[in-house]
Order: C-alpha cells, then sequence, then structure tokens
C-alpha cells in the first residue's frame, strides 16, 4: 500500500509493549493499530509477542489469542471464521484482507503489523465506519426489478444466463477491494468504489433483471463510475479472486454501446 504522509500531530505513535509470554521458545512480534474515542489523543502502535504453537495458523486466530491471553481490551469484527461473512476484513502488512483465511505463515518473517481498512474512520482499534460503503452498496439496488408479472412459481434462468454471473455474485462485502483504491480514498464521498460497481454489473447482466437502462441512468455520472482508472488494486486484494475492475471496465463498455 502507498506511504501516506498525515498532518502534523496526527500520526500513530509509539505504544505498549507487552512483555513476552514465559516459556514460550516460538514467539513472533505484532505490531496492532489502537485507538479509542473514549481516550482521545493519538492512535498508537501497540507490540505483542505471541506464542505461534498456541495461536492457531491464521491472523485471526492470532487476534483472538491475544484478546483471550494478552489484552482484553483490543477491538475487531468477526463472526464466521470461513471467508464467508468478510466482517475481519483488514490491513495486514500492508495489503487489505480477511484475517479468518491469511495465515501467517503467508507473510515474511520479522514484525507483522495489522490495522484498520484505509481510508474510513476508525470506530475503534481495528473497526472501520463502513456506513458510507454499505450505503453505495445500496445506492445500486442490488436485487432483482421487474415489470412484467410474477410468474407463478420462479423466474427462470439457462445455465449459460447463469454462469455469467460466476466471478460476481460470490463478494462478500468486507471493502478490501474499495478501501484499496486510491480513486475512493480522494473520491469516496461521490465514486461507488470497485465492490458496489461489481454488484452494480451483476444485476446489470442477469438475463431476469429488467432495468438496465434504469441501472445504466443511475451510473451515468462524472464520478460514480468513471473514476476508475484500472488501477487494479482492487483485484490484487479481494480475498476471493474476484476482478471489479473487469467489472467496471464491462459496464463502462455497455454506456458506450447503448449511445452508439
Amino acid at each position: 500500500m502507498v506511504q501516506l504522509t498525515l498532518p502534523k500531530g496526527s500520526a500513530p505513535k509509539k505504544g505498549k509493549t507487552w512483555p513476552k509470554p514465559q516459556g514460550a521458545t516460538n514467539l513472533r512480534q505484532f505490531k496492532i493499530y489502537r485507538y479509542s474515542p473514549d481516550e482521545g489523543g493519538n492512535p498508537r502502535w501497540d507490540t505483542y509477542w505471541v506464542d505461534m504453537d498456541r495461536a492457531g495458523t491464521m491472523i485471526l486466530d492470532v487476534l483472538l489469542y491475544i484478546k483471550n491471553n494478552v489484552d482484553p481490551t483490543l477491538a475487531f469484527r468477526r463472526s464466521c471464521r470461513e471467508g464467508v461473512c468478510g466482517s475481519c476484513a483488514m490491513n495486514i502488512d500492508g495489503q487489505n484482507t480477511i484475517a479468518c483465511t491469511k495465515g501467517f505463515d503467508e507473510l515474511p518473517g520479522g514484525v507483522i503489523t495489522i490495522a484498520p481498512l484505509p481510508s474510513q474512520p476508525v470506530v475503534k482499534d481495528l473497526i472501520p465506519d463502513l456506513t458510507n460503503f454499505y450505503a453505495q452498496h445500496a445506492y445500486v439496488q442490488p436485487f432483482l426489478k421487474t415489470v412484467t408479472p410474477e410468474p407463478e412459481k420462479e423466474w427462470k434462468q439457462s445455465e449459460e444466463d447463469r454462469e455469467e454471473l460466476n466471478g460476481l455474485y460470490e463478494c462478500i462485502l468486507c471493502a478490501s477491494c474499495t478501501t484499496s483504491c486510491p480513486s475512493y480514498w480522494w473520491n469516496g464521498d461521490k465514486y461507488l468504489g470497485p465492490a458496489a460497481l461489481l454488484q452494480a454489473y451483476r444485476w446489470l447482466i442477469d438475463s431476469r433483471d429488467e432495468a438496465t437502462g434504469e441501472r445504466l441512468d443511475d451510473l451515468e455520472d462524472p464520478f460514480k463510475l468513471y473514476r476508475c482508472h484500472t488501477i487494479m488494486n482492487c483485484a490484487q486484494v479481494c480475498p476471493k479472486g474476484l476482478n471489479p475492475a473487469k467489472a467496471i471496465a464491462k459496464i463502462k463498455h455497455m454506456m458506450v454501446e447503448r449511445v452508439s
């Protein structure tokens, strides 16, 4: 991730170094971003020594070890532990991903840094405020829109049409892609971002949906869609292996096709 220069007085400061666990021989050092609005002041980097023989295999296991055995005040989100809910998304060693599927053996040796997703307000410690992110997802109306009478049983779809949705519907809304996008860092209030636009394309090409024109009208804007400059950070960090940049390019192509 790019290194940003923060305003004077706002950079995270050195925090507490917690003691090494007694008797442990397989230790690894973690620097974790800490911030509490109740305490005020600058955020800080706390240093933890973790007994890797007791901490499991994933970064989420490490965080749970720290919370359960070292520092119960550490705050982070987690739920499924299976790479499905997206709750535990954070920045690990400079790259956005989800902690529950990121093995610590995938990371290089030395100190591992863990911080909240970039560019979003921080609620506490590793918990970002994703209010705007979810509002942008809601904006693309991620549901089937039709005008014809509902069928007696279900909206049918061919196998070929269903296959068109592969690589789109699997998004878990972890926000790793959106918060890794420089265009979103600068224009997050106007640019919808990779995750929302991936979902927009998923419904644009759904053969059962009947609101293609309306959906494209909602995206026809200098900022909502066209702030994407194909930097490809989104595709590089997606923990599900999806390619939002490709979906955005196809939306742009649909925009051109409908006026040609």
